[in-house]
């Protein structure tokens, strides 16, 4: 019998619902934990090797502490495969939606006042990308049931997942949505990576961009038309940042500055 790929699953700054995701595949779990031989997984485990290197590495979460970078450094160092899992991961998520605005310091004061900080020093929110080599991307605020077991499927058996390269408007076509765009609700699918089913805009919500922006599509075309349709840049721009960050923000300040 062949040995058993190693599987780490860590988390950083975020809700833990991506880990927690995982969890909820409760149909497959089993099938999980027999597939691999799982050395770290604090939310579903007590007997967790730290020090274990690993052929898979999941990591969740923004890195916002020295401590925190030293540790995802590490994980690096002793991973095959660093997978950036969920959109804290691959672009900084809500947590990051003000970065680069110079008030960071400012914001942290007022919520933590003059408080000497033993733990790790703080720093402004950011995805792992931004410190090591990401071999692997699951988006998603969580990832969906089908996205991660074809992720870890392809993974486990030593392939790479591969992703479409169609945005959320593909799969509201395959559910026979009407655009929302048509009805005057700011969605952000023409521009965002699509695989999660169009669940937002099915019920009525806007997409909200939380898979990223998708690699080949005509941006400034898409904004163009959002800007002509009476939605606002800041509105737009804001509604990017949310799942995106600083990261996706600064590409859409780009594209805006040629639309307008």
């Amino acid at each position: 019998m062949s040995k058993k790929p190693t599987l780490g699953v860590y988390g950083f700054t975020g809700c833990a619902g991506c880990q927690l995701a995982i969890i909820d595949c409760e149909d497959q779990l089993v099938d999980l934990f027999e597939a691999a031989d799982i050395k770290v997984f604090y939310e579903a485990m007590s007997n967790n090797d730290d020090e274990a290197e690993v052929d898979i590495a999941l990591v969740e979460g923004s890195i916002n502490t020295e401590k925190q970078k030293e540790e995802l450094l590490e994980i690096r160092k002793k991973a095959k495969i660093l997978v950036a899992f969920g959109s804290c991961a691959n672009y900084g998520c809500v947590q990051t939606m003000a970065n680069d605005d110079g008030k960071w310091a400012e914001r942290f004061k007022k919520v933590y006042g003059d408080v000497k900080f033993t733990v790790g020093k703080a720093m402004e929110a950011q995805p792992i990308s931004n410190f090591v080599k990401v071999d692997v991307s699951i988006p998603g605020c969580s990832p969906s049931t089908p996205q991660m077991l074809m992720a870890f499927t392809k993974l486990l058996n030593g392939n790479m997942p591969v992703y479409t390269n169609a945005p959320v408007c593909l799969e509201c076509k395959f559910r026979e949505n009407e655009c929302l765009l048509n009805k005057d609700i700011l969605c952000l699918g023409p521009l965002t990576k699509g695989g999660c089913t169009a669940p937002c805009p099915t019920h009525n919500t806007g997409c909200v961009g939380c898979w990223g922006i998708i690699d080949e599509a005509n941006h400034t075309a898409e904004l163009k038309l959002m800007v002509e349709k009476g939605f606002k840049a800041d509105d737009i721009i804001r509604k990017f940042s949310i799942f995106g960050g600083g990261k996706i923000t600064a590409k859409i300040n780009e594209l805006m500055e040629v639309v307008q």
